[in-house]
């Protein structure tokens, strides 16, 4: 009889493992675990429309020291250098700066590289099909929206390093909206040189935590309100700043679901009634909202109707 009652025990609970086992998962979190602790060379480009960009993007693990570079190669360059916890950008005609922070802001989103299971209230993750990509054999994980306010984000992993090899930004009619595609990949024993280079360079002293942190009090006297985000985003910093395309003084609001990112900009009407519309490029969208008092500004990898109504429930508070 105890047998009995075990073994049905176990038929119980099965369903419970089953849940809790999610292949979609277990790889994104083996690629995170990769791209932390391998060494590896690789080239990739970033498509949107008709424009590309090539990067080239270095990691190693020097002992307990993690190393990271990722530079732009067109145009006046952008270099971007990671030792642990610290990041130093070196912009054209600006002066380099270090932030304390753990990742790159990259175009690749910072989550893949840290805990999915952050996301798993607002996304699924689904195992797709094998393909082969950059001469390498890959495994599709689709990261899916459960609403229509985001888009879905698709990755190609290598099935022998669990290295990134493709990504893509998805509609929800299956439409690749941008692109990232590795065209080389080279992963080795020994770090690169250039990272090895690295340690003994010296970088500028990190920004105080203050400066890249919210302000508590400029959210407290916001100025607006925002009157719908989807589901999941939350406030990380606003600020009042002038913009350097104009000059004109903005109240700014960066959001964020863990995954996409949404800045919305509010500020006087600008000389000139313009019509409210929406332009994209690859999966991000601008979206501008002249409501007659004041102009809004959303701009996110989220669909325009997305922006649309985020812009169009901008506020002043009661």
């Amino acid at each position: 009889m105890k047998v009995i009652t075990f073994m049905l025990s176990l038929v119980l609970m099965a369903p419970a493992f089953a849940d809790d086992e999610n292949p979609a998962k277990e790889l994104l979190l083996k690629m995170a675990d990769a791209v932390h602790n391998r060494n590896f060379d690789a080239s990739f480009v970033v498509v949107k429309g008709k424009s590309m960009e090539p990067y080239r993007w270095l990691h190693a693990k020097q002992g307990n020291t993690e190393l990271e570079h990722l530079s732009l190669l067109n145009g006046a360059g952008l270099e971007m250098v990671r030792i642990d916890d610290q990041v130093t950008y070196f912009e054209p005609q600006s002066e380099p700066y270090s932030i304390d922070t753990d990742s790159i802001a990259g175009p690749i989103p910072e989550v893949l590289f840290k805990d999915v299971e952050r996301l798993s209230q607002h996304y699924d993750f689904v195992l797709g099909g094998k393909g082969r990509i950059a001469g390498r054999a890959a495994q599709l994980v689709r990261i899916e929206s459960k609403d229509e306010y985001k888009f879905n984000y698709w990755l190609w992993l290598d099935a022998e390093s669990s290295l990134l090899l493709k990504s893509a930004y998805v509609n929800h009619a299956g439409e690749m909206l941008e692109q990232l595609q590795l065209t080389h990949i080279s992963v080795t024993e020994e770090p690169a040189a250039l990272l090895l280079e690295m340690l003994n360079r010296k970088f500028p002293t990190p920004l105080p935590a203050a400066a890249t942190t919210k302000n508590e009090a400029n959210i407290r006297s916001s100025n607006w309100q925002i009157g719908w985000l989807p589901k999941g985003f939350s406030l990380l910093k606003s600020d009042r700043h002038k913009l350097d395309l104009n000059n004109e003084l903005t109240d700014y609001y960066l959001y964020s679901d863990g995954f996409v990112e949404i800045s919305v900009f509010v500020q006087r009407p600008l000389p000139g009634r313009r019509p409210s519309g929406a332009l994209s490029s690859g999966a991000t969208t601008v979206y501008v909202h002249n409501s007659g008092s004041f102009d809004v500004s959303v701009v996110g990898n989220i669909p325009a109707m997305t922006a649309k109504a985020i812009a169009e429930s901008v506020a002043r508070p009661l």
